[in-house]
């Protein structure tokens, strides 16, 4: 039996004691299985060339001989410049130079054969050998190959990263378990995991890194879907959800309540919720839509559906001033159907807490909006039938999975106002059935997006002073609340407030940011959709929710400092009313990449297009915010370089998850005690 690497602390290697395994933890290595696969992020060849074939200003790497005494030059008491003549195997004579490394003088002595990599100068006819770029001749594992180069952190040095990897592949390579069933990896061509795990950190060759970068890929897109389809699986076949009883015509009795009618895109969608809660399989849906699409009615539709039917539901945003205005909303709307309104938010006093924890535990309250508190543990519902999360972006898996576990197999409603480009759809939410409202109200002006320079400040400025004019009221957006020393040549909303309360006299200005306490973030807030403040000071708190019609102007000072998703997230509080709004981005990006995103913010306001170019230029870490999001970081898959890849191990997943014997066949049992150890199967029926 293989010794099981996952509870093998590293300290079992050579070398690790206490205080580097507090540096190794760090880089969150804590055992051999970590260390196996923190994998390098790039390679170098470091094969030696000849002398002759050295070519100026390029990185080398050559073997040679040191031909003299080393020596060394100071300048000033912290800097030094080591010196040592070399002569290649082909006799070319060199110089060796190192800086700030005087104590190296005494190792480099006449007749030692160095391996070294730096860049080429040929006209000193020197090397420039950077800190760890040498090694003793017969020291393979950092040169004469394609060598790995890792991500490291404090004391730990990319040599000392290698010397541990030679190691643990020498002395644990063979304990590595198998985890893909050998019919997969026979009908894709790929090597074993052991095989894999010794290429990517050593390759004999190109060939044989890029098999294992094949092989590994595959294995953890396969192992991710493998989690979701599970779930998915499970959810639908082992746990019965609440077919809500409702008449047939229900549909229509919620739509005469509403001041306005749904569009073509808002109906198809809102008949496949009562589609899905109708039935015995619990729903598991994703509802896509623009900025302003009108997500949000039909949330309070599946809310009314289970109360409607004998039960409870709830919906979970990521702001205490979104929740508000849905609580506010709900209330108007749900309250004269019956549904009795709760709150659950994390600044609420301890009296009220406990009062709507009482109500949400007796069944007083059937509808309950709150922030993340809806995920503590106190929380306990009378019979929760249906769950919402609103910019279901902002939380993650785990966090959506808790909420779940609230009620006994409740209906999941995910709503999300930030397009997620086809690319990524499959892997992020590859368990959920997606619903798009692609069709704006009637009635919803177009935006005119404007991209000015710093140099048109004022003229942008007086721009907005004249919806102010007209009665109307403006957004001005800044990316700190306050000014910053790491950060230089950026607005801040505080200076910014001080300066445009002059600028603006006759005006109320208001300032909003998240450092602000939630009640007076609420009676800011309160003041701006009552028009008793006209201009809004504010950074992105504002850039989910934020409802108000009169609203019609909007400028964001560093613009390039956002995303296209963020952006077009803000751009979006403009425009909600019957006058025609504008949006003003003020930047001068200093990079390729920050021009295309202004260029795009102007051309279009189709949210999907902007999403799709924004994973393009910032890849998917950046696009949702990868702490905060449902996308997972994987160790060395790339959602765009390998979404072919994630394509064909999702068609997999879902072929093996239909087998009927794969839960008990032995052949899948690696693969059944991995979403144990994942928690997959902690719901799972008589496991």
């Amino acid at each position: 039996m293989n010794l099981d690497l996952s509870t093998t602390p590293i300290s079992v290697l050579p070398g690790v004691g206490p205080q580097r395994l507090k540096t190794l933890a760090l880089l969150g290595i804590e055992t051999v299985h970590d260390l196996l696969e923190y994998y390098p992020f790039r390679y170098e060849d470091r094969n030696a060339q000849p002398g002759r074939e050295l070519a100026d200003g390029t990185r080398v790497t050559v073997r040679v001989t040191v031909d003299g005494m080393a020596g060394v030059k100071y300048k000033g008491r912290r800097n030094s410049t080591t010196i040592v003549p070399v002569v290649t195997e082909d006799y070319k004579r060199l110089h060796a130079v190192w800086f700030n490394q005087p104590y190296l003088k005494d190792q480099l002595i006449p007749g030692r054969k160095l391996t070294v990599t730096g860049k080429y100068d040929e006209r000193r006819r020197s090397i420039a050998v950077a800190t760890h770029d040498f090694v003793i001749a017969g020291e393979t594992v950092h040169s004469d190959r394609i060598v790995p180069v890792y991500n490291v952190k404090a004391d730990i040095t990319p040599k000392m990263l290698r010397n541990l990897l030679s190691s643990a592949v020498k002395k644990y390579g063979d304990d590595v378990p198998e985890r893909l069933p050998q019919g997969i990896r026979q009908r894709y061509k790929l090597i074993d995991r052991r095989h894999a795990m010794k290429e990517i950190h050593f390759p004999t060759n190109g060939d044989g890194l890029h098999q294992a970068r094949r092989r590994l890929i595959f294995e953890e897109f396969f192992l991710f879907q493998l989690k979701l389809q599970a779930f998915r699986w499970l959810h639908r076949h082992e746990q019965p959800g609440v077919a809500h009883g409702v008449p047939d015509d229900i549909l229509e009795q919620f739509c005469k309540r509403l001041p306005f009618a749904m569009t073509g895109a808002q109906r198809r969608v809102a008949e496949e919720v009562v589609r899905d809660m109708t039935q015995r399989v619990p729903m598991n849906r994703l509802i896509q839509g623009d900025v302003g699409s009108g997500k949000t009615v039909l949330a309070f539709l599946a809310l009314y559906l289970a109360v409607a039917s004998g039960h409870q539901g709830a919906i979970m945003v990521p702001t205490e001033i979104l929740a508000e205005q849905h609580f506010r909303a709900a209330t108007e709307l749900l309250e004269p159907l019956g549904c009795r309104i709760g709150m659950l938010i994390g600044s609420q006093k301890d009296r009220e807490r406990r009062e709507a924890l009482a109500k949400l535990a007796s069944g007083e309250i059937n509808v309950v909006i709150g922030t993340h508190a809806l995920l503590e543990e106190g929380v306990q519902f009378q019979s929760l039938s249906v769950v919402v999360t609103d910019e279901q972006h902002r939380f993650g898996v785990e966090q959506r999975s808790i909420f779940r576990q609230k009620g006994h197999a409740p209906d999941v409603l995910f709503m999300s106002a930030t397009p997620i480009p086809r690319t990524l759809a499959m892997s992020v939410f590859g368990d959920l059935d997606v619903s798009i409202v692609d069709e704006l109200p009637a009635g919803r002006q177009p935006i005119q997006t404007f991209w000015v320079t710093p140099d048109k400040e004022e003229r942008a400025l007086r721009f907005v002073r004249n919806e102010l004019v007209k009665g109307r009221q403006a957004y001005i957006v800044t990316p700190l609340v306050e000014e910053s020393e790491k950060v230089e040549g950026v607005v801040n909303a505080t200076d910014l407030y001080l300066m445009l309360k002059e600028w603006f006299a006759g005006y109320e200005v208001g300032l909003l940011h998240g450092k602000m306490r939630p009640a007076e973030k609420e009676e800011v807030m309160r003041k701006f959709t009552n028009n008793e403040i006209q201009l809004l000071v504010s950074t992105t708190v504002i850039e989910v929710g934020v409802n108000v019609p009169n609203a019609t102007a909007m400028m964001v000072y560093n613009a390039e400092r956002f995303g296209l998703a963020q952006l077009h997230q803000l751009r979006g509080r403009v425009g909600r009313g019957e006058h025609a709004s504008s949006c003003i981005l003020m930047s001068k990006p200093d990079s390729e990449a920050g021009q295309e995103r202004m260029k795009a913010m102007v051309a279009t306001q189709d949210g999907f297009v902007l999403a799709e170019k924004d994973l393009h230029l910032r890849g998917p870490g950046e696009f949702f915010g990868v702490r905060q999001s449902g996308i997972p970081e994987f160790k060395i898959g790339d959602l765009l370089q390998d979404a072919k890849i994630m394509a064909v191990a999702r068609q997999e997943v879902q072929t093996l998850i239909a087998t009927p014997d794969f839960w008990t066949l032995p052949s899948y049992q690696p693969l059944v005690e991995f979403l144990k150890s994942e928690k997959v199967l902690l719901q799972r029926a008589g496991d």
